[in-house]
């Protein structure tokens, strides 16, 4: 009897690798992109003949040597109720299959962050929630066995500002729209590249290696134990008291080191969905800053968007949610959109620190990479979380429309372009001034600081003069430099298009930033 079951087994075992097996992410209720040639991929016997129709053609293709094919379609335009059909020793027909745009989430809480966790508080999302059911929206967990229909269920387990960016969108281009997640909350954006992507990236490598010239690894130490020693003490007056303990600070690493394992987010979470064809990405993260001790997220992010699009081959638009979220004014409080921005005050006392604007510039300048823009949020609203996803999926979708559908509507507020001295004033020049420039709520303009040489910033005067401002002050009569809503907070920048979008931060300046608060 053995080798009757011997010979059995072997047919068994056969009779298995000869079947065609396709990933997770094609499978029912799946959207493909359209007017983009999308790949359809999967494994099979060596040498196996594959087939693959849908709407009336047909891609032959064999398997290589590891088994491995994969065919890519002609472009297809938007549809519903499609059948794909792959064969090869086996037939597997993936059923209920639209054509439309497919959107990729990906970063931190902000976009894991799941339905039932903000519907509660976000007026704007209940109303998107009360308009379903969304047959023409399919949704895409990580690590999920397939696609799912928009259902209240599955709507209510997913991330609660992706499908509020999706459901809008697929509200104002009228086909079916496919959302993808893959997010992990408290994450640095160093886990969600590879490292072969950070590595060979030169801007990343020449900026820590500018780094490591005045960076003091064992100074850094010495803090690190200092600092330890009194986060002991008060995690020990915390347990006994019942309070919550944080989350141990991380020791420092040398520069280029990680403070976790680079790219294991990325090949957990993100990879599975390669090379999956794809509008674009919607990406919110920034709080968890890198990871990476000398890289900065303007750095990074380059390494990532550059390393994203290689492994797809596709040079997709990539959007991102500015950081630190909020900290402005907005030009109507009464709008939904921008209901919980901060409200408007005077300027203060004292000039804003080099420190305080640093994090804000640098997540700006982000959108300096290639195919690449800012989604607004200084004035949605502020907080670690906030509340106001419905407000923050409303920005995305005009990001979107504007920057990657060709709408003609104005998608960002003014962004410095230029600047030139007239005597003892300086003229800002800038992109994005839509309908004009403008102030708001007030009829003086504010947020500008100016210097000399001596590099001592002062409150300026400041005047909208066509697409320019004209800045200067008294005690300065030889200015040098000018930056505009330099902080992390400063609801009382007030430059505005007319279309109300806010002006961003910017300095003219280039020098050194000191890590000090006056």
């Amino acid at each position: 009897m053995k080798p009757h079951i011997s010979i059995l087994l072997g047919c068994c075992t056969a009779a298995l690798q000869a079947e065609v097996v396709l990933p997770p992410i094609i499978s029912d209720h799946m959207v493909l992109q359209r007017d983009v040639a999308a790949p359809i991929w999967g494994s099979a016997s060596p040498g196996e003949q594959v087939t693959v129709s849908i709407a009336g053609q047909t891609k032959s293709i064999k398997a290589d040597a590891q088994g491995k094919w994969k065919v890519s379609l002609d472009p297809l335009q938007a549809a519903e109720g499609l059948t794909l059909t792959v064969k090869g020793e086996n037939v597997l027909m993936i059923q209920d299959v639209l054509v439309g745009e497919v959107w990729l989430g990906s970063g931190q809480s902000n976009m894991a962050g799941p339905v039932r966790t903000f519907k509660g508080a976000d007026e704007g999302l209940q109303k998107t929630l009360a308009a379903a059911p969304y047959p023409r929206i399919r949704l895409m967990k990580q690590g999920a066995a397939g696609w799912q229909l928009a259902t209240p269920a599955n709507v209510d387990a997913f991330s609660a500002i992706l499908f509020a960016f999706g459901s809008r969108l697929q509200t104002e281009l009228n086909v079916p729209v496919g959302l993808m997640v893959g997010a992990v909350g408290g994450t640095p954006s160093g886990f969600w590249l590879t490292e072969e992507m950070y590595r060979s990236d030169s801007p990343c490598q020449t900026q820590i290696q500018e780094f490591a010239k005045t960076y003091d690894f064992a100074a850094a130490t010495r803090a690190y134990e200092r600092y330890m020693t009194a986060w002991k003490a008060s995690v020990e007056k915390a347990r006994q008291s019942g309070a919550r303990v944080g989350r141990e600070p991380a020791a420092p690493k040398h520069p280029g080191e990680c403070s976790g394992e680079i790219g294991h987010l990325y090949r957990a979470h993100v990879q599975p969905y390669v090379p999956y064809a794809i509008r674009g990405v919607l990406w919110d993260q920034g709080e968890g800053g890198t990871g990476i001790t000398g890289v900065d997220q303007y750095h990074l992010m380059g390494a990532l968007i550059k390393g994203w699009r290689k492994a797809w081959k596709q040079d997709f638009p990539f959007l991102y949610m500015q950081k630190p979220s909020g900290g402005g004014t907005a030009w109507d409080m009464a709008n939904p959109t921008t209901q919980k921005a901060d409200a408007f005050t005077a300027i203060p006392a004292k000039v804003p620190a080099d420190i305080e604007g640093q994090a804000r510039e640098v997540h700006v300048r982000i959108q300096q990479h290639s195919n690449t823009a800012m989604v607004i949020s200084t004035d949605l609203g502020g907080m670690t979380h906030p509340t106001n996803k419905s407000g923050y999926a409303d920005r995305a979708k005009l990001v979107a429309l504007g920057f990657v559908y060709g709408a003609k509507a104005e998608f960002s507020g003014p962004l410095y372009a230029s600047h030139s001295m007239e005597g003892g004033k300086v003229r800002i020049k800038f992109t994005h001034t839509g309908q004009g420039l403008a102030t708001r709520h007030s009829d003086q303009l504010q947020g500008f600081i100016i210097a000399g040489a001596d590099k001592k910033f002062h409150w300026a005067d400041a005047f909208i003069e066509g697409d320019s401002v004209l800045v200067s002050c008294a005690a300065v009569p030889q200015p040098e430099a000018v930056r505009y809503a330099w902080s992390s907070s400063s609801p009382w920048a007030n430059l505005f298009n007319k279309d109300g979008l806010p002006a961003q931060t910017f300095r003219t300046d280039d020098w050194p930033l000191l890590n000090t608060r006056k």
